[in-house]
């Protein structure tokens, strides 16, 4: 049994509540946006962020200062990531980051980054992604949709950087950007895909969430690996890639 604080109680926090409690473990801290009962933070094992871009810095920050360990889940933050990294090194304690907690979002990355090799000498496929996600997240792209972009970029020369564009919205770009594609529609948990297109067929991989529920049951996971560790790491640590 663990004792998790979780920081953000919105659908995604109540979703991490109802696996971690079915699995045994106890959430002694349901902190909203306001504010963190650092009382009550003292009492876990390991803390679970997932709020939003504003505010994560200072729950990251408040954690790392009573030397609880954080799996953090919220993105957009990630141009402040070097600092909270050294941070976390000299405060002795622990940060787990993903930009997604789906096992098969994650198993989706490698795929993704295994495609990218094969297709780096076919020079007459033009690769883009297309992300959509519910109307309230706020950041897009996805912090998904930027590691495959990453992922892309890493093993395909061609491609230089990637350019993010609104659905309904595209604009001309060069041959040398990978182009992100994010769409914004009402419920829906999130699809990504990845698409490779040449004058004769197409490529794609895709992955779609089905509920919150792969993501919640990640996060819980990534806790349970993280309790007790002292680091930086990721969900490549915690699935042993």
């Amino acid at each position: 049994m663990m004792k998790i604080a979780l920081i953000g109680y919105g659908k995604m926090g109540k979703a991490i509540e109802e696996v971690a409690v079915a699995k045994g473990h106890n959430i002694v801290l349901k902190a909203d946006v306001g504010g963190i009962d650092t009382d009550l933070l003292q009492l876990g094992d390991v803390a679970i962020e997932f709020t939003e871009p504003g505010s994560v810095i200072n729950n990251i920050r408040t954690c790392l200062d009573y030397k609880i360990p954080v799996v953090v889940g919220t993105t957009g933050w990630y141009s402040q990531y070097d600092e909270i990294k050294t941070e976390a090194i000299e405060k002795g304690s622990a940060i787990l980051t993903a930009t997604n907690f789906s096992i098969g979002v994650n198993l989706f990355f490698r795929l993704n980054e295994s495609l990218a090799v094969l297709m780096n000498s076919q020079q007459n496929y033009n690769v883009f992604l297309e992300e959509t996600h519910h109307s309230q997240k706020l950041d897009a792209p996805s912090g998904t949709a930027i590691t495959l972009a990453e992922g892309v970029l890493k093993n395909v020369d061609r491609k230089k950087n990637w350019v993010g564009q609104m659905g309904g919205n595209e604009k001309p770009v060069s041959s040398f950007d990978l182009v992100i594609i994010s769409n914004r529609e009402d419920d829906i948990p999130g699809t990504h895909i990845v698409k490779y297109v040449s004058d004769m067929d197409e490529i794609e991989i895709i992955h779609t969430a089905k509920s919150r529920k792969g993501f919640a049951a990640g996060a819980v996971a990534a806790a349970e690996w993280l309790k007790g560790r002292k680091g930086i790491f990721t969900m490549n640590d915690v699935l042993g890639f």
